[in-house]
């Protein structure tokens, strides 16, 4: 009863244990009915309802029932269940519930089909409980920020002070930064202040008001920072 020559789907009742063993097949599990106590190489669990596992070839366990207990098992040779994943998806617990039927009645079909039908729905991506989607990343907008800074270089700005402006901590701020413009946020900064002294000396501003309004202490720390610049230090 099941998808291969190979495969046998059965429900089974379990009481006391019957020692340990184990097979050269598969033998996959799900809870219907009470809870299954096993242990599976030296490692025990227990199976409630709707909860499965998969034992591998010559992997020794035992089993013992805790009340009325009763699981759809399957004993299968395909090996295909060795890249099972460890616990079943969701909607296999329905599922064996409708193939426990099937084999209490006549649904020759789902008997014939229910071991693949049970590897199937095991692991599929779409019903398994997904972890929390990673958060998207907050966009900088650098372009925005400059636009921002460029009315602001003569204040005593901080790390804290740009990240608040882009709604990021300031460690957060400073590993984008690093990561997006190949610098610190306060050689950044610098770099910004820099490039709008240097544009202001252009449009013929003089050195002491390109340095006051870029935020220079000093019209000489602004020739300073120039000259290393174009120096390449």
């Amino acid at each position: 009863m099941g998808g291969g020559a190979h495969d046998h789907l059965s429900v089974r009742a379990y009481g006391a244990s019957p020692g340990s063993h184990e097979h050269d097949h598969f033998q996959v599990l799900v809870g219907l009915e009470g809870v299954l106590e096993l242990e599976v190489e030296g490692r025990g669990r227990r199976l409630a309802q709707g909860q499965g596992c998969v034992i591998a070839p010559g992997d020794r366990h035992d089993f013992e029932g805790r009340g009325a207990t009763r699981c759809l098992v399957l004993d299968s040779h395909n090996p295909d269940w060795a890249r099972a994943t460890p616990t079943p998806a969701p909607g296999v617990s329905a599922l064996a519930r409708y193939l426990a039927e099937a084999i209490a009645t006549p649904l020759p079909r789902a008997r014939r089909l229910g071991a693949d039908l049970l590897l199937e729905a095991w692991s599929r991506p779409d019903a398994r409980t997904t972890a929390p989607a990673p958060r998207v990343r907050r966009t900088i907008d650098w372009t925005a920020l400059s636009a921002w800074l460029a009315h602001r270089l003569d204040a005593p700005l901080s790390v804290a002070d740009l990240a608040q402006r882009v709604h990021l901590s300031p460690s957060q701020f400073t590993a984008r930064c690093q990561a997006e413009q190949g610098h610190s946020p306060m050689q950044w900064l610098r770099r910004q202040r820099l490039a709008q002294a240097r544009a202001w000396r252009a449009d013929g501003l003089s050195v002491a008001d390109a340095a006051r309004r870029a935020g220079y202490r000093s019209p000489s720390a602004l020739t300073a920072a120039l000259r290393r610049a174009t120096s390449g230090r």
